[in-house]
C-alpha cells in the first residue's frame, strides 16, 4: 500500500523539520527560492487563467500545480518550515535550537521573497512589453489585487487587521495540511491528489498567503497598484507571515504531534498489551 499511517506521516514531519534546521546556507536559500519563484508563476498562471476565462474557479482549481511542482522538487516554502521544524525542536531533537529555527525560517523568508519578486519583475516586463505600453487585462487585474488587500484592510481599522489575520491563520492551516498530505503516500500520484484538495480551498477561498503576496503586491506596485510599500507591509505582509506561523504551527503541526506522535499514555498501554501476530504457517 501507498498510504502512510499518521504516527508514521507524524515522524516524517518531524525528521523533515531536523533536516531543514540543519541544511547548509546555500541549499536553504536556493531551495526557497525556486520554491518562491514557482509558486509566483502558479499565481500568475491562476490569475491568467481566471481574467481570460471570467471563472475564479478554474484559476483556483489549476493553482496548485505550482505547489506540487515545487514539493515534488524538494524546495521549501515559509509556509511549510513554519509548521515542520517546531516540531524538531518540541521533540528535543539532538542539536535543534531556537537560533537554528529562527535562522532556517529568516533564510527561507528571504529565498522565498526573492524568487517571488524575480517573478513579479519578469511579468510586469510580460503585461507591459518592457514597460514600453500600459499593462493588459492581466496586468490591469495585478495591479489592483494588492489595493483591495492592503487599503481595503485598512479602511476598516482594527476589524480589517483582525479579517486579515484570521485569513493568513486558515490559508496555512490549509497549506500546511497539504504539505502533511503529501507525506501521507509513497506515490507521486498519492502525494499530488493528497496536496490539491486543501491548496484549492486556500486560493479559491482568498485566503493570505505571505509567499504568493510576495509576488501579488510588488507585481502590483510595478503596474501602477494605488497603494505602498508600507501598506503592502504593515497591512498585509507581516501580519500574513503571523498569521500563518499561527495557522500552520496550532492547527496541523502541533495537533498532529499531539494526537499521533505523543498519544494518550492509555492508548499506549493497550497498544503495549496486545498480543503479537502469529504468522501464518
Amino acid at each position: 500500500m501507498s498510504y502512510v499511517t499518521p504516527s508514521d506521516f507524524a515522524k516524517k514531519m518531524i525528521d523533515a523539520g531536523e533536516a531543514k534546521v540543519f541544511m547548509s546556507t546555500k541549499d536553504t536559500l536556493i531551495r526557497a527560492y525556486m520554491a518562491g519563484a514557482i509558486l509566483a508563476l502558479a499565481a500568475a498562471f491562476a490569475v491568467t487563467v481566471t481574467v481570460n476565462t471570467g471563472n475564479p474557479l478554474i484559476g483556483a482549481l489549476l493553482f496548485p500545480v505550482g505547489f506540487c511542482m515545487l514539493y515534488l522538487l524538494g524546495f521549501d516554502l515559509l509556509t511549510g518550515v513554519f509548521t515542520l521544524v517546531p516540531l524538531a525542536l518540541i521533540d528535543k531533537r539532538r542539536g535543534v535550537t531556537p537560533k537554528g529555527m529562527l535562522r532556517n525560517w529568516g533564510l527561507v523568508f528571504c529565498g522565498n521573497f526573492a524568487g517571488a519578486f524575480t517573478v513579479a519583475v519578469f511579468m510586469a516586463i510580460i503585461v507591459t512589453f518592457g514597460w514600453s505600453e500600459a499593462p493588459n487585462a492581466v496586468g490591469e487585474k495585478i495591479g489592483h489585487i494588492g489595493e483591495g488587500r492592503t487599503i481595503g484592510y485598512a479602511a476598516h481599522g482594527a476589524a480589517g487587521m483582525l479579517t486579515l489575520f484570521v485569513r493568513a491563520v486558515m490559508c496555512n492551516w490549509m497549506v500546511s495540511t497539504g504539505v502533511v498530505a503529501a507525506m501521507m503516500s509513497t506515490s507521486v500520484s498519492g502525494k499530488i491528489m493528497a496536496m490539491w484538495m486543501p491548496i484549492l480551498v486556500f486560493f479559491y477561498m482568498g485566503f493570505e498567503h505571505s509567499i504568493v503576496n510576495m509576488f501579488l503586491f510588488p507585481a502590483g506596485l510595478l503596474l501602477g497598484g494605488n497603494f505602498t510599500i508600507m501598506d503592502y507591509m504593515i497591512w498585509n505582509e507581516i501580519p500574513t507571515v503571523i498569521g500563518n506561523l499561527v495557522g500552520g504551527l496550532t492547527f496541523v503541526g502541533a495537533m498532529i504531534y499531539a494526537t499521533h506522535h505523543r498519544t494518550s499514555p492509555e492508548l499506549d498501554r493497550i497498544t503495549d498489551d496486545r498480543p503479537a501476530a502469529v504468522p501464518a504457517e
